[in-house]
């Protein structure tokens, strides 16, 4: 199953529903949405920096990723960026494809 990392920033909005349910009602909210697109959550945290949080999950397809990145985004209280996660694996199968592809200008 392909297996997706989101990365959410709150508005102020957002960080008072936090402040108000809590830090786990969020992860039982978001084990509760992707368990229902079929996939499972592998780690959720809270974040200093550039993200208020990361969740990595397990998805069947990118439709439910994008199913679950828009769904969190409607909402208008949490802003979300989607990035796909390849395992070393799947690097070394997609190294060993030759690609024929000229630069801008050759």
């Amino acid at each position: 199953m392909p297996k997706f990392m989101f990365s959410a920033n709150l508005n102020g909005e957002g960080a008072a529903g936090i402040i108000a349910e809590g830090g786990t009602s969020r992860r039982t909210e978001v084990e509760r949405s992707i368990g229902a697109l079929g996939g499972t959550v592998e780690a959720f945290y809270f974040t200093f920096g550039k993200q208020d949080s990361i969740l990595i999950a397990d998805l069947p397809d990118t439709e439910a990723a994008t199913a679950f990145a828009l769904g969190v985004a409607s909402t208008g209280r949490i802003g979300v960026s989607t990035t796909v996660l390849i395992t070393p694996e799947e690097v070394d199968t997609a190294v060993s494809r030759k690609v024929e592809f000229r630069g801008p200008g050759q």
